[in-house]
């Protein structure tokens, strides 16, 4: 079995209910700063930490006065734009005292589903951790209207685990895994410690909620982890509402681990190489034998470009004779990257007229 010890990169998924009292709208401070202190004392061991928040609304909600029947589009918008400047705030003053920064990414499903925003915030997510802060993400609901919208914070944590190339995501939730039936209604139902492979069978069980979930509520847990899993990172779903709750994870609390199918390196390796190039890039000798020790393909080695693309598309790289050496993603479209191509990075600045990225394709959006 997984445990949260072996995680090297881990996602959190903390849900609305877990942050904001739904009597009174305020604020679970005490639970937010045990949460915190966890948060410290996994990156002291070296554990790089994103945590994906609901309780934009809810917090906004109190703060307005708004009634708690289900509130219009705008209305919930209106919310979201109070709250996430509290929520933000909280997350901020709970881990300033680790001497942690925390910092707010706000996304939408096009940011996903759009190859250059994907690239973006990887980018941007990747920064974040290596400059040491920790991110703090939640569904942009201030301008996400349902045809852009996750619609769920399980599946928004499931893809910012995918973009950010992480190994295990926790479900913090109402629930303490998943169960083969309703605990609450039949006796018999049992608890899954461990799930290997998400099978139809598997997936019927979802179909009643679980400790007070609505059916939707643990569906969308196990569109989750099928979203993580396939891509290298495993996933567990626990009770959220102890304090300290990934200590008490830790110390073996109920839950069920969902397995990984792979590692995230090769999963997203697999993603890329099965696309179709729009264009081709064409390196010389000194630039191919730099990617075959495993780096990123800069401007300065690139001598000729054909197709038309753009940034975040697919293409192919081929060396001086023609021969395929493998495929990328590119920072660049094709226009960019003719006017850069065979100058070094730092002349990039002064040819585009802003500061780009310094690889043509990233080592980690590449497969050989």
């Amino acid at each position: 079995m997984a445990a949260l010890t072996d995680a090297r990169r881990l996602v959190v998924k903390v849900g609305s209910t877990l942050l904001v009292d739904r009597a009174t709208g305020q604020l679970r401070a005490e639970w937010l700063h045990s949460l915190a202190a966890d948060v410290a004392r996994l990156r002291a061991r070296g554990t790089q930490v994103i945590l994906v928040s609901s309780g934009s609304i809810a917090l906004g909600r109190g703060a307005l006065g708004l009634p708690k029947t289900p509130l219009a589009l705008e209305q919930s918008q209106a919310a979201a734009s109070v709250g996430q400047i509290r929520l933000a705030r909280a997350y901020e003053e709970a881990l300033a005292p680790h001497g942690i920064i925390a910092g707010q990414v706000l996304v939408t499903l096009e940011d996903s589903t759009d190859r250059r925003r994907y690239l973006n915030s990887r980018a941007t997510m990747e920064t974040l951790l290596g400059l040491g802060v920790t991110p703090i993400v939640n569904e942009n609901d201030t301008v996400a209207t349902d045809e852009i919208r996750y619609g769920d914070n399980d599946r928004l944590a499931a893809q910012v685990a995918v973009t950010c190339g992480a190994d295990q995501l926790v479900l913090l939730s109402d629930v303490d895994g998943f169960y083969s039936g309703n605990p609450n209604i039949d006796s018999a139902a049992q608890r899954f410690d461990v799930i290997d492979k998400i099978t139809p069978e598997i997936e019927a069980m979802a179909g009643d909620g679980v400790s007070g979930l609505s059916k939707g509520g643990m569906i969308t847990k196990l569109m989750a982890a099928k979203v993580a899993t396939e891509a290298g990172c495993t996933m567990v779903i626990t009770l959220g509402t102890p304090l300290n709750p990934l200590t008490v994870l830790e110390n073996g609390a109920p839950a069920t681990w969902f397995t990984a199918q792979t590692d995230p390196q090769a999963a997203r390796k697999r993603w890329i190489a099965a696309m179709k190039p729009k264009g081709q890039v064409s390196v010389d000798a000194g630039a191919a034998a730099a990617l075959a020790q495993g780096k990123s393909l800069l401007p300065a080695g690139v001598r000729a470009v054909s197709g038309r693309f753009g940034r975040g598309d697919p293409v192919a790289i081929v060396d001086a004779a023609g021969a395929r050496l493998g495929l990328g993603l590119t920072r660049y479209t094709a226009e960019e990257t003719r006017a850069i191509l065979g100058r070094r990075s730092t002349d990039i600045e002064a040819i585009l007229g802003y500061k780009g990225r310094t690889a043509l394709i990233h080592r980690d959006d590449m497969v050989l």
